[in-house]
């Protein structure tokens, strides 16, 4: 069988691999023309490219991947089964019916949840106890085909949706395989998608980014787990932003245990002091572990931060720098 491979990100590097390692005779790959990146805006391969180059499988980098010039490019290569795996172009119903045996995709969630291009953000910033991947049959709808296989992955509390996406990556790989296997004995299911159930997951915003205090403590700290570590959700100090990387939830039961504030009686007068119109107010620093911040319902123990022209580092280091009073108001 003659596979042509589609993908751009590390996502769907573990995928190629695979295909590769399981001997398959991969004919191309198809992936993202080269981006500028960096300070020096220097061209930069994708991470499929360079995997395809190191196993010495030819590139193939159209602009379009609908025009009439690199389908008829597809025609002469002949695949017999196109996999598409996070590769960033939509593919034209010409391009779908070329190969006999169809064009599979690998998605990073179970279906129908979760159609669209971040479901692994999403799936982390809602606070899912699960997730997984799933293989279709692609058609002319955006993650509406037949499913063939899916695998459930848990999410751990302190998962983050970059931990998530390398489980996936990985967990894709492996499903991709049993997939292939299937399709080639002639045994794969095709099970149609409840639409009914479908749930969609669009490309993130910088609004979606900013943290919004007035929301309770466990939704705030799922956002934050699921922007790191990319893009990172953010507040802002002053006129600065403040991009916040890890967080602790001292929420029990839909309110903050004074107790939980590390046994301090200022974080504990801090905190009944505290009114709902507080939401974003410092009302700790514990040495060694960070700042207490007030949520709409609970409040988090911030642990990691950015603040805008510097780097990461640990809230006790940044304190160092940059003192912060309680009272002090985020965003």
């Amino acid at each position: 069988m003659r596979i042509l491979f589609m993908g751009t990100p590390d996502f769907a590097v573990p995928c190629l691999d695979a295909l590769v390692k399981s001997g398959r005779d991969v004919v191309g790959v198809v992936t993202q023309p080269d981006r500028p990146k960096g300070r020096g805006r220097q061209l930069t391969p994708s991470p499929v490219k360079l995997k395809a180059t190191q196993c010495g499988i030819p590139v193939y980098q159209p602009e379009k991947i609908k025009s009439p010039e690199f389908v008829s490019q597809l025609k002469e290569i002949r695949p017999d089964l196109i996999v598409v795996v996070a590769f960033g172009q939509l593919l034209s119903p010409e391009i779908l019916d070329l190969p006999p045996y169809g064009c599979v995709n690998v998605h990073a969630s179970l279906l129908p949840g979760y159609r669209g291009a971040a479901p692994i953000h999403w799936a982390v910033i809602n606070g899912e106890k699960e997730t997984g991947v799933t293989t279709m049959y692609m058609d002319r709808g955006l993650d509406t085909g037949d499913m063939i296989l899916n695998q459930l992955i848990p999410v751990a509390e302190d998962d983050t949706v970059g931990s998530v996406h390398d489980k996936l990556a990985e967990a894709g790989a492996r499903l991709l395989i049993k997939t292939i296997d299937a399709i080639e004995k002639g045994q794969a299911p095709r099970t149609p998608q409840d639409h009914s159930a479908a749930t969609y997951a669009g490309l993130l915003k910088r609004e979606h980014e900013r943290i919004d205090w007035d929301r309770g403590a466990e939704d705030i700290r799922n956002l934050i787990r699921g922007m790191n570590p990319w893009p990172g959700a953010y507040t802002t100090l002053g006129d600065r932003v403040l991009k916040v990387w890890q967080a602790e939830s001292f929420e029990a039961g839909g309110a903050t245990a004074p107790q939980a504030l590390s046994g301090s009686m200022a974080a504990r007068e801090a905190y009944e002091g505290s009114a709902p119109g507080d939401s974003g107010k410092v009302l700790q620093i514990i040495p060694g572990r960070g700042l207490v911040v007030q949520a709409g319902n609970g409040c988090l123990l911030l642990t990691e931060v950015q603040l805008q022209g510097s780097r990461k580092m640990s809230v006790e280091e940044f304190l160092r720098g940059h003192p912060v009073k309680p009272g002090t108001r985020l965003g």
